[in-house]
């Protein structure tokens, strides 16, 4: 009974653990959209700023509750645009110190006219008018307009009137506090949220190629591209053995047909390596390593032969794509040869040779993707489908299709960039259909592209993006797209994703689909 209990706390644990990771993991997709961070530090850091200024104006009589409209409202004012015209720190400060002693100037001004104290001036529409036009004008000649600076000036008209120096002095401290604050969480964090909040950024450099088809060898190049930019980036180089090439292998046993030397070679390794468990332990992890396929059959001495002789052909072929990419692209290369299933075989070597995305040849079923591309890009690996029509090897000029900010549009971006380098030029672009659309999509794609260190333009495009596509695809070597992934089947059927409609363009294609990881 006792065990029974234990047994179930522990599935218990190991489920929630699972959903806190998997919860965890949909905040990172979720925050790693900028609208949302920008939201998000609204909701939680301008309160605790104005709960800073609060401590401080409850420890001393300097500071006065009259200062929170104008401050709350300018501290709104920087956070919600990082990089908008009035995200100056000192802007900030001297547009909110201006106005406070502009006002206090309109103040000195009608006092003295009409022969008055300040205190006995009282709230005049003069007074009010003189304050605003006169924060206009200087913050406009001084170039340090701040819309809060309006604030501070009309308010210090119905503040402690025989004090307003204090008022000033108030304005000077709390504006300090907030633009110091914004100042370091913009460049500590803000500026480099990529390397915080991007997954791609920091990860997608261990790539795992499945050579099938014709274009196994540009796809390799490719993936091998993405991982040369960082500087852990491997490249492991997938072979499926299945029984139409243990079949092969067995007849060419029959036939006395005899195997490369290189083939040979491989294949007394693999023989060897299966009559001891201890030098199977100890390469494992290594370059180069080539995993055996276990194959059953009634004759098990021919059967395993056969399996070892199409295992040894697989990793030779391997190792020769691998030494062209060492030497082209100075990345490590391992090979491995694995049996089974190809999707789930695919997403079960990712997991072994610590893997983190799956770059695989573009392969379509009637005009949708293959079932083998549909279980990558439904296994929990970011996963590019490539489509190669160019055999080119090298990316510099590269188009990235945008429907959407989010985690999906940062990955294709950080890949062009990679691809493309300092060299090349990657241009990102959305499409809209109204021009009312222009200007948010405009600051959509300045969001998204501006923690990129590459060449990079934008375009915003009003058109069909299919129509763009075609008309566009020329100039570049490549297209990035999504893979439309969060779409649900319905909405897939009514209106397929864009590249299951190109059909036929002048460059590569790169479809990117993010992983559930």
């Amino acid at each position: 009974m006792r065990d029974r209990v234990r047994a179930r706390l522990v599935g218990s644990a190991r489920r929630l653990r699972r959903l806190e990771r998997r919860e965890l993991a949909e905040f990172g997709r979720w925050i790693e959209n900028t609208d949302n961070l920008i939201h998000l530090t609204i909701l939680f850091v301008v309160p605790a700023l104005l709960a800073l200024v609060t401590l401080l104006s409850n420890a001393t009589t300097e500071l006065s509750f009259l200062l929170f409209p104008p401050l709350a409202s300018g501290t709104y004012t920087l956070f919600a645009d990082p990089e908008g015209r009035y995200a100056s720190p000192t802007k900030f400060v001297v547009g909110l110190t201006i106005g406070a002693l502009c006002g206090w100037a309109a103040l000195s001004i009608f006092s003295a006219a009409y022969g008055v104290t300040i205190a006995e001036l009282g709230l005049r529409p003069e007074s009010a008018a003189l304050s605003v036009f006169m924060t206009g004008g200087v913050t406009w000649l001084l170039d340090v307009e701040e819309p809060s600076s309006f604030s501070t000036a009309l308010l210090i008209l119905v503040t402690d009137q025989a004090r307003p120096s204090e008022y000033v002095i108030t304005v000077v401290l709390g504006s300090v506090i907030v633009a110091t604050a914004f100042a370091i969480w913009r460049d500590e964090f803000y500026e480099e949220r990529a390397h915080y909040l991007y997954g791609t950024t920091y990860g997608d450099d261990h790539v795992l190629v499945p050579m099938r088809g014709d274009t196994a060898e540009s796809t390799a190049m490719f993936g091998a591209r993405l991982a040369a930019a960082h500087d852990a980036g491997k490249v492991v180089l997938l072979d499926i053995v299945d029984d139409d090439r243990v079949a092969a292998a067995e007849r060419a046993i029959l036939e006395g047909e005899t195997p490369p030397e290189s083939v040979a070679s491989i294949e007394d390794q693999i023989a060897g390596r299966d009559d001891s468990e201890d030098a199977a332990d100890n390469g494992a992890g290594d370059v180069n390593t080539v995993d055996a396929a276990d194959v059953e059959s009634d004759d098990e001495g021919l059967t395993d032969e056969a399996a070892r002789r199409a295992t040894a052909e697989s990793a030779s072929r391997l190792e020769a794509h691998a030494a062209t990419i060492r030497t082209r692209v100075g990345v490590p290369c391992e090979v491995v040869v694995a049996s089974g299933d190809p999707g789930q075989a695919t997403i079960d070597t990712a997991r072994t040779t610590n893997c983190d995305l799956i770059v695989t040849p573009y392969e379509a079923d009637h005009g949708s993707l293959s079932p083998f591309v549909r279980t990558v890009f439904r296994g929990p690996y970011d996963a590019i489908t490539f489509r190669s029509t160019t055999g080119t090897q090298r990316w510099k000029r590269i188009l990235v299709t945008v429907s959407r900010p989010g985690d999906t549009a940062h990955a294709m971006i950080d890949f062009a960039s990679r691809l493309a380098g300092r060299s090349g030029n990657v241009s990102v672009c959305t499409c809209i259909s109204d021009e009312v659309e222009r200007r948010p999509a405009e600051t959509r794609l300045a969001n998204l592209v501006e923690t990129v260190d590459c060449s990079i333009e934008t375009r915003v495009a009003r058109a069909d993006i299919r129509d763009f596509i075609q008309s566009n695809a020329g100039a570049y070597d490549l297209v990035v797209l999504g893979s439309s992934g969060e779409r649900s089947t319905a909405s897939r059927f009514i209106a397929p994703p864009t590249f299951e409609r190109l059909r036929d363009v002048d460059c590569d294609v790169a479809v990117v689909d993010r992983g559930s990881l």
